[in-house]
């Protein structure tokens, strides 16, 4: 008689159902990781994909905008923005203040080091006004009263020239603290 008609061993799991058994398990586990990996992976391949490198100079003005008299000019600073899922192409990142002296074309980031308010060049007085502490800075960037609250003076800004066009390494800096250290 054959152990499969015989009632007494019916209730006894066989070896060939143990098998059975795990492979289901083992297909049925495959069937549902697989499609759940690739929809993980389509929604996180945003972050995956590279940016352009921070540290590229960024284009902000030309030479011919830059008058020859040492006065400082704002520049807005325009580049491509995005995030995991969006891109914002030329949108405003920040501003600098250019001038060309003796020849050089100096770049001066637009923020306080104090507490990050954005500075005012004051033509009456020649210098930079920070409008949250009244503190002033000279146009070389380097504070002007030593009782400020800033910690530092304002900003440079590597520039460079290429052909007719001024370009700035353009970076934030950490506010508050002495140190230029650049912002992640």
């Amino acid at each position: 008689m054959c152990a499969a008609h015989n009632p007494e061993n019916s209730d006894k799991p066989t070896r060939r159902n143990f098998f059975k058994e795990g492979l289901c398990i083992a297909i049925g586990t495959t069937i549902s990781i697989v499609p759940f990996a690739a929809g993980l992976a389509v929604y996180l391949d945003p972050l995956r994909k590279k940016t352009a490198a921070p540290g590229d100079p960024i284009r902000v003005a030309s030479l011919t905008s830059l008058p020859e008299d040492g006065i400082p000019r704002k520049f807005a600073v325009l580049a491509d923005r995005s995030d995991a899922w969006n891109k914002y192409p030329n949108v405003p990142v920040g501003a600098v203040y250019l001038r060309r002296r003796e020849g050089k074309i100096e770049a001066l980031h637009s923020v306080c080091p104090h507490a990050g308010c954005f500075i005012d060049y004051a033509p009456e007085r020649n210098s930079f006004l920070c409008p949250c502490h009244n503190s002033t800075f000279a146009l070389d960037g380097s504070i002007n009263d030593p009782k400020s609250p800033s910690p530092r003076g304002m900003d440079p800004l590597e520039v460079e020239i290429r052909g007719n066009d001024v370009y700035v390494d353009f970076k934030n800096f950490r506010a508050g603290i002495h140190d230029r250290i650049p912002e992640a």
